[in-house]
């Protein structure tokens, strides 16, 4: 019965020797919402990460599982959205978060426009039985049979797996052009652990040079001790400055240290690249700083403008758009980079790859 929270994986670089770890399981890790399904008959709860609930926002989703899934289970997966994409399916994240929306009419509207999937990958519980004491092998078997038979055209489906670290590094660099975010590795001797990091997760890692354009301060700031909570990062586009993401990881005493070194570029908003967004009372498809939306009412979007004047080199995962995925790490100061040659031309594009080929065996 929810709540369960779901096992976790930690972070390794590279595809791990299975020989180190008493074999293991390789998975594509799924950009999109964890997700624990319970299923008791015609009763279906979705839970997120977090054990929220889910599903109120996914009615196709409650009706797939009703048709298509054993008539006891708990199964552990992701819901994920995936639009065509120049001919190909891709895994679409920023589609996904609009699923979560408060009025039943959108929700409704919205689980028809852009239908989400659920792919399972561990077996939870089946029937009256529990399996997360179970070996992951066992767990896959069963998981297995009990999905045997699932139309290949979803929306639910079973993820693939393989043993072998070589087709591990093939789909590593492969299904991201489909939207994935790496690889997932589980031993297979490994029972079904909540809330801990067993799992070991591989994800890609990149780095790029980006302009810093404005400030906020950290939720501990104060007058007499000002603290630099996030820096916000552009990339030049046809000689126009675009808001590309956040840094926001340093140590209490280098926030001090940033939030000095920085006040000699502030400027008034109007004199910024970024000074006319302000006009703007809702998130605009850029996502500039500033603006509201759904997501961010109630909190203080303001920020201190600075000149774009400084380059710094910073560590990213993918892209979202126009946007990085997550927040950036800062890694260097770039004293020797022209600002306005920090264009998006520099960003690394996965090859494209149809999300029906990561999906297929």
């Amino acid at each position: 019965m929810p709540p369960v929270q779901p096992m976790l994986a930690k972070a390794v670089s590279g595809v791990p020797d299975p020989a180190k770890h008493g074999g293991l399981s390789f998975e594509p890790k799924w950009d999109g919402f964890r997700c624990v399904l319970f299923k008791d008959g015609d009763e279906v709860e979705l839970a997120s990460r977090n054990t929220k609930p889910l599903t109120r926002y996914f009615p196709e989703l409650v009706d797939a599982a009703r048709e298509q899934l054993p008539a006891r289970c708990v199964l552990d997966g992701e819901i994920f959205v995936a639009l065509p994409t120049d001919g190909r399916d891709r895994l679409q994240f920023e589609v996904l978060q609009e699923r979560i929306h408060p009025a039943a009419s959108r929700i409704k509207l919205l689980a028809e426009q852009t239908p989400a999937s659920f792919v399972a990958f561990d077996l939870l519980a089946l029937g009256d039985e529990s399996w997360m004491d179970r070996p992951f092998s066992e767990r896959r078997a069963a998981l297995v049979d009990a999905l045997a038979g699932l139309p290949p055209e979803g929306p639910c489906h079973l993820t693939r797996t393989s043993t072998d670290p070589a087709v591990a590094e093939e789909w590593f660099h492969q299904f991201e052009g489909a939207g994935l975010d790496g690889v997932i590795a589980k031993p297979l001797g490994a029972t079904y652990q909540p809330n801990a990091r067993t799992m070991l997760k591989i994800k890609h890692e990149r780095t790029a040079d980006v302009v810093v354009a404005g400030m906020r301060p950290h939720k501990t700031s104060t007058e007499e001790r000002p603290l630099l909570g996030s820096l916000l990062l552009g990339l030049y586009d046809d000689g126009e400055l675009q808001h590309v993401g956040v840094s926001a990881s340093f140590t209490a005493a280098r926030r001090a240290e940033l939030w000095d070194e920085l006040q000699a570029l502030v400027v008034p908003i109007e004199e910024h690249p970024w000074g006319r967004w302000q006009e703007f009372l809702v998130a605009n498809p850029g996502r500039q700083p500033g603006t509201q939306s759904r997501w961010s009412q109630g909190k203080d979007l303001s920020f201190t403008p600075l000149r774009p004047e400084r380059v710094l080199e910073v560590k990213y995962d993918a892209m979202e758009g126009r946007r990085f995925r997550h927040t950036a790490h800062f890694k260097r100061w770039r004293e020797d980079r022209d600002p306005t040659s920090c264009g998006y031309d520099q960003l690394e594009q996965p090859v494209s790859y149809d999300l029906s080929d990561v999906l297929g065996e």
